[in-house]
């Protein structure tokens, strides 16, 4: 990795935490596999767990709602697509804003859980959002998303392989998710929605940030299919964050729509000029229950010590009580392991080929053929529904 620049290596480092962060770039460069299983410094970790990850999906809930507005097949592969870009900045820069450069999150521990909701606002339904850890080697996180009051459901699952190129770590997600949609007439319409490979720069300067590359297609039951190009600074428009969508009819490879902009702040119609997406207004966070409240298994509860730590600047705490968890959890393997028990997992069920993934992926020859999936039990009450159901 040459330094082209003005810039200093590890300019963006903790002066007490720059020679970890240089052992952690020469374990990087040298490390041939999976790095997920690499400690990171502390300094670079985010105080958020993955458990957290899928909440990212909906905070722009009025645009999930939206969805099940449309009338026709057309418009409700545009409304999808309009609220699957918009959900792109929170899972991929928010961090970067919030924290002054991507942080690695917290690996999550196996049975992790992770519960919120958006509330009804205007009229537009309350979604809600289940999440568990359902494998730690790999770390695999299932989620399910619902606004029962739109009829639109959210199920899929995400895990990563990540490997070291040319100075960059390279991600692959792994992983897919399915959107129903209840229809009017009493049918339902699904989307495959696969995701886009990630690409971390910056870690030179220990200051990295995310690009997405490659694509990722939303492909509707009825026909549809979107095909999503990502690409980084100097391709479309010389700028980072750039992709360019586009929408295609049944058996058509012609673009009925095309749209093209920044994933994290604006895109139009290049046919009309017409505004697409605009995320540089603010997010809604997903509401949770008081930590107090929580269970030990879910997510904010788990790390709370460790999170405070590392908000805190004090990396020495953030470290141990992340060791302690860590260590807890390689001992209840090991006693599983004696027992010859297998862990149960609460949310979800495991099956091996996803019929909605193989149907779909048939329509735009999606690679691999075949994908397993997690599918929720439904088997958790919201805590605001749980609220309205106790008597007065």
């Amino acid at each position: 990795m040459a330094d082209s620049s003005n810039e200093q290596v590890g300019e963006g480092v903790p002066a007490s935490q720059k020679g970890s962060w240089t052992s952690f770039l020469k374990s990087i460069a040298s490390f041939s596999g999976d790095l997920s299983s690499l400690t990171a410094p502390p300094f670079i970790l985010s105080p958020i767990s993955l458990t957290e990850f899928p909440a990212y999906w909906c905070e722009r809930p009025e645009l999930f709602a939206a969805i099940a507005a449309a009338v026709t097949e057309e418009d409700r592969s545009i409304r999808v697509l309009k609220w699957f870009i918009s959900t792109l900045k929170g899972q991929y820069t928010s961090r970067n804003e919030k924290l002054g450069s991507e942080k690695k999150p917290l690996n999550p521990v196996l049975g992790e859980l992770f519960y919120g909701h958006w509330p009804d606002i205007n009229g537009r339904g309350q979604t809600n959002l289940v999440v568990e850890q359902v494998s730690h080697h790999p770390p695999i996180t299932a989620y399910y998303i619902e606004n029962p009051t739109k009829g639109i459901q959210l199920q899929g699952h995400s895990a990563q392989k990540t490997s070291f190129s040319g100075g960059s770590i390279i991600v692959k997600q792994i992983g897919h998710a399915v959107l129903t949609v209840d229809l009017p007439n009493g049918g339902k319409e699904e989307f495959l929605i696969t995701l886009p490979r990630l690409r971390i720069d910056g870690l030179w300067y220990g200051s990295p940030y995310i690009e997405l590359s490659e694509t990722s297609y939303i492909q509707s039951s009825s026909g549809w299919l979107s095909t999503i190009e990502y690409k980084g600074k100097g391709y479309f428009s010389g700028k980072s964050h750039t992709f360019k969508a586009v929408l295609s009819a049944p058996h058509s490879s012609a673009a009925a729509h095309t749209y093209e902009g920044l994933w994290h702040m604006t895109s139009k119609n290049i046919s009309t000029g017409e505004l697409f997406t605009d995320v540089t207004v603010p997010k809604e966070e997903v509401t949770v229950s008081p930590v107090e409240q929580m269970s030990e298994w879910e997510s904010r509860r788990l790390w709370r010590y460790v999170a405070k730590g590392i908000r805190d600047g004090d990396f020495e705490t953030a470290s141990r009580e992340k060791g302690k968890i860590e260590n807890e959890q390689r001992q209840r393997r090991r006693d599983e392991q004696a027992a010859g028990a297998k862990w149960e997992l609460k949310h979800f069920e495991h099956i091996e080929s996803d019929p909605i993934y193989e149907r779909l992926g048939k329509l735009f020859k999606t690679t691999p053929p075949t994908e397993d999936a997690y599918i929720y039990k439904h088997n958790y009450t919201p805590l605001s529904a749980a609220l309205a159901n106790q008597p007065a």
